[in-house]
């Protein structure tokens, strides 16, 4: 049996609404039991963002820390990621939740279009957040959209800004930034392992692509995310029922690829992350 594929749940997201599918997760609460059923189904890394009551994107930190204490309690060994992302709020107030000494952060490297907007991850924030996290003995998950961001987030590494070995996630399906396509996805991972020859990585597809990336990544001895951040649907017929939903149906893919769904335990060890 080949590695053990961590299955990473995006529970939330900054835009998915109750109006585009009734099971997103928005108080407190129903995030706490969101994630608890998709850490059964066999998610062992949780990616948050919170909100407000009113569903809009918030980073504030006292809300990062209700939703921690639930998940800490429920899910016992989970790893926890929190969102240092430009939707939830402007500049260092982005970083405001890292005291709280969550498992994990994501990092953006550099900056890149949206659907609507830019992106804007410019360097002395992304040198801020880095040091932040090194402070609070967080390790980053380096969200990169393009090959650039890869380069950035290898020199960080190597000029010992960031807690190593480096963990890559690479985002594929976002509108205006990079499509999916496997010959790209593959390149991407020749050049990290020539990088950063010990770094882990996960691929992230939005929309109607996350079965793809999925497949791709099991293929090619990498990681997967899923969740109703980056896909509301399960197929073309019918919205997902539930985060958990979308987990099991990664769960059952690891099966066709010769592989199996890490433990909490054995992704603390492939992440090389201090034990629960």
């Amino acid at each position: 049996m080949s590695q053990p594929c961590i299955i990473s749940v995006a529970i939330t997201g900054s835009l998915p609404r109750k109006k585009d599918n009734p099971a997103v997760p928005i108080t407190v609460a129903e995030q706490v039991e969101s994630t608890h059923a998709a850490f059964e189904a066999g998610a062992t890394l949780v990616h948050l963002h919170v909100r407000n009551d009113d569903e809009s994107p918030t980073s504030a930190p006292e809300r990062f820390a209700q939703v921690l204490e639930g998940i800490r309690k429920h899910c016992l060994g989970i790893i926890t990621q929190v969102s240092t992302g430009g939707r939830s709020g402007a500049g260092r107030e982005r970083g405001g939740m890292l005291s709280l000494r969550p498992d994990m952060a994501s990092l953006a490297t550099g900056s890149v279009n949206f659907p609507t907007r830019v992106y804007d991850n410019a360097p002395d924030l992304v040198e801020w957040l880095a040091a932040q996290m090194l402070e609070y003995g967080i390790k980053p998950e380096v969200e990169a959209f393009d090959l650039s961001m890869i380069f950035a987030a290898a020199n960080l590494a190597k000029a010992g800004k960031i807690l190593g070995p480096l963990h890559v996630q690479f985002v594929m399906g976002v509108k205006n930034a990079m499509p999916v396509d496997r010959e790209v996805f593959e390149f991407y991972v020749k050049t990290l392992k020539r990088l950063a020859p010990d770094a882990t990585w996960t691929g992230a597809g939005i929309g109607r692509d996350q079965q793809t990336l999925a497949r791709w990544s099991l293929e090619l001895g990498g990681h997967c995310r899923t969740g109703l951040e980056d896909n509301v649907r399960f197929d073309r017929t019918r919205l997902a029922a539930s985060n958990a939903e979308l987990v099991r149906r990664v769960a059952q893919l690891c099966g066709e690829y010769g592989r199996r769904p890490a433990t909490a335990a054995q992704t603390r060890q492939l992440l090389s992350l201090p034990a629960a």
